[in-house]
């Protein structure tokens, strides 16, 4: 099978020590496509070095909700200019998080309604975070959204009612680890089966969702773990797996256009 990790943070100071075995451990697992996402200026530079580095990783630039306090125009036109790297294929990730709080809410808003426009600018497209935004996510995101524009809600953890609105938008959802988890993934394992297969990506967020069984073994997670993502899902949605690997495949390699 060939399997694509959508989503996540090789840039963490977690994997400085052994990248390159969890690489090749992702490969073993027939993992042979990574995104790595960038929440910040210098996460996104490490993305994008971490990809330059990889044949099949990408990056993607960004600047998470919970830095949107630091979101000046200078640290934005640097992002740009990053993202005219060959390697990189998305913004993001960006978005709300109403959750922790780490940025004021007025400071979030500016900012991801900023990076929706430099995203569009850009033609590049975006990789969403979303949490208890109730509501003002969707709000701000339909006000920038365009017939043209292309994105993915990434760990998708969401209502029936948002998953129809990003549906009925054109975007991809993004489904991780949690999915595997038994009283916390029963809602998404419920939704995932009814989410059209051209669709989905499956991903893992490492370091962060380690998946079961393996969070029982080890406190970090990685790329190669998308594996017991993909076969659960496919559990799910009473698939062979080796469908939708396919599937994932494709609508991944087409959202972020490689």
């Amino acid at each position: 099978m060939q399997i694509f990790d959508s989503h996540c943070h090789l840039d963490d100071h977690c994997y400085d020590r052994d990248l390159e075995s969890v690489v090749q451990r992702a490969r073993q697992a027939d993992v042979q496509a990574i995104m790595v996402v960038g929440i910040d200026l210098e996460s996104s530079r490490r993305a994008v070095a971490i990809a330059h580095a990889h044949e099949g990783l990408y990056a993607a630039v960004g600047l998470h909700p919970h830095d949107a306090k630091s979101c000046e125009e200078s640290l934005l036109a640097e992002l740009s200019r990053l993202a005219n790297d060959f390697k990189v294929k998305a913004w993001g990730e960006t978005g709300l998080d109403f959750n922790r709080m780490y940025s004021p809410r007025r400071n979030q808003e500016i900012c991801f309604a900023r990076q929706l426009e430099m995203g569009g600018t850009l033609n590049l497209p975006m990789i969403f975070h979303e949490r208890d935004s109730q509501g003002r996510f969707l709000e701000i995101l339909k006000i920038h959204w365009g017939t043209r524009s292309k994105g993915v809600v990434h760990c998708f953890s969401g209502n029936d009612a948002e998953l129809d609105a990003y549906l009925e938008m054109g975007l991809y959802i993004g489904i991780t680890g949690i999915l595997t988890i038994q009283t916390r993934g029963k809602t998404l394992r419920e939704m995932a089966r009814r989410i059209p297969a051209e669709r989905l990506l499956v991903e893992t967020d490492a370091p962060y969702l380690t998946p079961t069984p393996e969070r029982n073994k080890f406190r970090r997670n990685e790329p190669a773990f998308v594996r017991t993502v993909l076969f659960k899902l496919a559990e799910v949605r009473q698939e062979p797996p080796e469908t939708i690997a396919q599937a994932t495949w494709a609508n991944t390699r087409r959202l972020f256009g490689i």
